[in-house]
């Protein structure tokens, strides 16, 4: 077996990653995507309702996005949401986490920290694959799977419990913010208006003496 044959694989496949990077496509889906991002982040910032509904709802949102459920992470997103009492829109929101363009490095990582977790050493069935060894095969495809969702179990729920601080922080922050301002254009008005009350009555008082 051809030592270098994994190298060559990984360099093909950084290529073709670098000029997928630099083709039109991509680029359109890119800025695609950052408009979505900036959309579902100005509508966060603009719910209504209590910060902590919000921030539960975000946080598993970020939690089912975690998982490799391509078509069903908005749907388990919403369902979490209702059992935690969390805003549904939030956590519509959160499960975009994984997108086209995140997906693949997230999954990537979510299989090594399973990896990590179990510690299980699968050399022993990749060389019986090579043999032609179907059995094998599908053990591979288990302890892949596996992996991956311990893997996205975990970094899910650590993902989930940071978000939940930081959103309830930050939405918490940003309408106290928002509330001063608020209070500090109101009180303004209001004394203009009382300068004007103030200037007719003089105004008139005059005419009349």
């Amino acid at each position: 077996m051809n030592e270098n044959f994994p190298q060559e694989n990984f360099r093909s496949s950084v290529s073709s990653i670098s000029k997928k990077s630099y083709s039109p496509k991509f680029k359109r889906q890119k800025h695609w995507l950052l408009k979505s991002w900036r959309y579902w982040y100005l509508r966060l910032i603009r719910l209504r309702g209590h910060p902590a509904e919000i921030a539960r709802g975000l946080a598993v949102g970020i939690f089912a996005g975690s998982f490799p459920i391509f078509g069903f992470q908005i749907i388990f997103g919403v369902l979490l949401a209702i059992i935690v009492r969390g805003n549904k829109f939030a956590a519509a929101a959160g499960t975009w986490v994984s997108n086209p363009l995140t997906s693949v490095p997230i999954f990537a990582f979510n299989y090594q920290i399973g990896k990590l977790i179990l510690g299980w050493d699968n050399s022993t069935v990749t060389q019986n694959i090579f043999d032609r060894n179907w059995q094998s095969f599908m053990e591979l495809g288990s302890v892949f799977l596996t992996k991956l969702f311990i893997g996205s179990l975990a970094v899910g729920t650590i993902g989930a419990i940071a978000t939940y601080f930081i959103s309830l922080q930050l939405l918490t922050g940003s309408r106290a913010i928002s509330s001063r301002r608020h209070n500090k254009k109101y009180k303004r008005n209001v004394g203009t208006s009382g300068n004007d009350r103030l200037a007719i009555a003089n105004g008139i008082r005059d005419i009349q003496n």
